[in-house]
């Protein structure tokens, strides 16, 4: 599939050029996949010691995406691409503002974690985001992939399930507000709770992103904004 998608170009060195930038996006996922499942044990586990290494850390997502941007731009600078080479070059710096901003919310997970350390909430209060966790990690993982193979159909299935991620954050709002209501006690833990799911919402929302930046790169159609039955529609065209 990835053999039919990448143009073969004249310049050998341009065709190097555009793979390896492709190949630093994925050295990236990689790296902020593992931040996400650290600041996820982290918080699942009240590992400080984690939580601490996941923030340390932030600064090396931080430091690739400087880098691969570096590359994009000499590529837009000396080569000039057009067509399909130039969405590639779009594309990958959509994708690694979006992968450091889900390095960025790996980080509040954590640091949510080293707040709940002191006053760990019962188990019963974490369930529903262990469940939410699983399926964000899940979409960025399977982003990741699809980009990897260039794959559309896959995408789009990603995508799909940000739906269900929604409707399990809203889930975790309302339980956290019950137990605010129930106990003012609680309030403080319950706010913790709320804002590392709604990091965990933001990252499924920017899987959601590096899939649509694979279509708009793969079909050269700009799918932000709209419905999925709209988008499911430019996918099969």
């Amino acid at each position: 599939m990835v053999e039919e998608i990448v143009h073969h170009h004249i310049s050998k060195q341009f065709e190097q050029e555009l793979e390896d930038i492709r190949h630093r996006v994925l050295v990236m996922g990689g790296l902020v996949e593992a931040q996400v499942a650290d600041a996820i044990k982290s918080l699942l586990e009240n590992n400080v010691t984690l939580a601490e290494e996941v923030i340390a850390n932030d600064y090396k997502v931080n430091s690739m995406e400087v880098e691969v941007d570096e590359r994009c731009t000499q590529i837009l600078a000396r080569r000039q691409p057009t067509a399909r080479d130039l969405r590639l070059v779009l594309a990958v710096i959509k994708m690694i503002a979006d992968l450091e901003r889900i390095g960025d919310e790996a980080r509040r997970i954590a640091r949510v974690a080293l707040d709940l350390s002191a006053c760990y909430p019962k188990r019963n209060q974490l369930s529903e985001v262990e469940q939410l966790a699983f399926q964000v990690r899940s979409m960025l993982h399977n982003a990741l992939d699809a980009f990897a193979r260039m794959d559309v159909e896959f995408a789009l299935k990603i995508v799909e399930q940000d739906r269900q991620v929604d409707k399990e954050y809203e889930s975790i709002v309302r339980q956290q507000i019950t137990y605010m209501m129930e106990d003012p006690r609680s309030i403080p833990i319950a706010l913790d709770i709320m804002w590392s799911a709604r990091s965990l919402e933001r990252i499924g929302d920017r899987s959601c992103n590096i899939c649509e930046y694979l279509i708009f790169y793969v079909k050269g159609k700009d799918v932000r904004h709209i419905s999925l039955e709209q988008l499911e529609k430019q996918v099969k065209e």
